[in-house]
């Protein structure tokens, strides 16, 4: 009830925008060329910094014809809807262009508490209306389908692409002291953070020199002064590293200047973050959660255990982080050499397009 009350709200203060978007897209057409020309719902336009969801149609874009107004596939991202999506779909199903839903992550009460149904409603409808779906992971499949149900359209899993000539290893990797510790992305909850430092602060105490980066927006409320309030407790200032929001080629850099990536986010569902880590010979300490079972095979990093709960954040400690590095530290060269072996078999963003292609020319014969 109060969800919809919620929503009724949301779409009477959303109605003179929907009006000023209906008009633009009037103007779609189809496309007659027989070979893909994919739109993205406008995602891309005007944006020279691309994050998040959005950072995979990149590939897309630079391998197929692209054309907002004449085209004849929509491909859109769970995780980078374009506003008023439902009303951009039914346009394009009325004039006969295909529709492919890439679906990321569902909401769970856990990170979106009252609010995840405001997620969820809008998913659940795309999802159901597309005409071929592709899955980040099995966990994002098995999450839909617990969230938002069981659909009757094909889809397949295809792990997120990475550009293997952009990420890759340095010629010569950064030298063996310090060791120096990466947690990167979108820093949305204070104890995915947090946990990174207390790992830095105890592995430090066990006699391995090491620092830290911390890069990428910090979220929550507060959170920067909580971040600099925390390393100033523990003595850590000199030690820590914190970055803003980042470019595709200053991440490249990072990778590269480091030696491990520590991503403790729970149930991430295919974080680009680890795939590109892991093109770049960085071995990756997380948790054993969301997508990252899938993705990171054991001579590739260590992930820490942790149930399942929708409910709530289960974040490894900084114990448990600090405990996987150490262990991880014997075979640090090997495992560089097998998390670029395995992101060449397994991420590479060629064969990812090749698979789409496959799907496009599919839907369009």
């Amino acid at each position: 009830m109060i969800f919809a009350l919620k929503s009724a709200l949301r779409s009477l203060r959303d109605l003179p925008a929907r009006r000023g978007n209906a008009r633009g897209l009037r103007d779609l057409t189809r496309c007659t060329d027989r070979h893909p020309v994919v739109a993205f719902g406008g995602v891309l336009d005007g944006k020279s910094f691309i994050h998040g969801g959005a950072v995979k149609l990149l590939h897309l874009r630079d391998a197929f014809a692209s054309d907002e107004k004449n085209f004849n596939i929509l491909y859109l991202v769970s995780s980078a809807q374009p506003n008023f999506a439902d009303d951009l779909v039914s346009v394009c199903r009325q004039r006969g262009m295909r529709f492919v839903w890439n679906q990321n992550g569902v909401g769970y009460p856990a990170w979106a508490g009252r609010e995840a149904e405001r997620h969820n409603a809008p998913m659940r409808r795309l999802r159901a209306r597309a005409d071929a779906i592709i899955y980040q992971s099995a966990f994002c499949r098995d999450s839909a389908e617990c969230f938002l149900g069981p659909v009757s359209q094909p889809g397949e899993i295809l792990w997120n692409p990475v550009d293997l000539k952009k990420f890759h290893p340095p010629p010569e990797p950064p030298p063996s002291r310090p060791l120096r510790l990466l947690a990167l992305g979108t820093q949305n909850y204070p104890d995915r953070v947090l946990s990174v430092i207390e790992a830095l602060k105890t592995i430090r105490s066990g006699g391995v020199e090491a620092t830290l980066t911390i890069a990428g927006r910090l979220l929550w409320p507060g959170g920067e002064a909580e971040v600099k309030r925390t390393l100033e407790q523990k003595n850590l200032v000199a030690h820590v590293t914190l970055r803003p929001a980042f470019t595709q080629d200053e991440a490249a850099a990072y990778y590269r200047s480091h030696h491990i990536l520590i991503h403790p986010k729970y149930l991430d569902p295919c974080p680009t973050v680890v795939i590109e880590a892991l093109a770049s010979g960085l071995p990756v300490i997380g948790s054993a959660s969301g997508g990252l079972p899938e993705m990171v095979p054991p001579d590739c990093g260590t992930l820490v255990p942790v149930p399942l709960d929708w409910n709530r954040l289960v974040t490894p400690s900084g114990e448990q982080l600090a405990a996987a590095v150490q262990t991880l530290l014997p075979r640090l060269p090997e495992a560089s050499r097998a998390a670029r072996h395995h992101a060449e078999t397994a991420f590479d963003g060629v064969r990812w397009v090749d698979r789409h292609r496959d799907i496009f020319t599919r839907l369009l014969s």
